[in-house]
């Protein structure tokens, strides 16, 4: 259970960048897009969700958590 937990702390903040840059990326298109098509990341919503969850996951991947104090290290 113990390795559930720590696998899950070293993650959560890399998952949750993803699922907010697949958001973004999503909105981004939506609202700002390309309307000519010419643009190769940002004409498909689906290549502007993904460079948007990478991205995030990557911003997100650089987070570090503190331990907590009876947390072994």
């Amino acid at each position: 259970m113990n390795d559930k937990r720590s696998w899950w702390r070293s993650v959560r903040w890399t998952l949750a960048g993803a699922l907010l840059g697949i958001l973004a990326g999503g909105l981004y298109w939506r609202f700002v897009g390309c309307s000519s098509g010419s643009c190769p990341i940002t004409a498909s919503p689906w290549l502007s969700m993904l460079w948007g969850g990478a991205m995030g996951a990557l911003l997100g991947s650089s987070v570090k958590s503190t331990p907590r104090k009876g947390d072994a290290a």
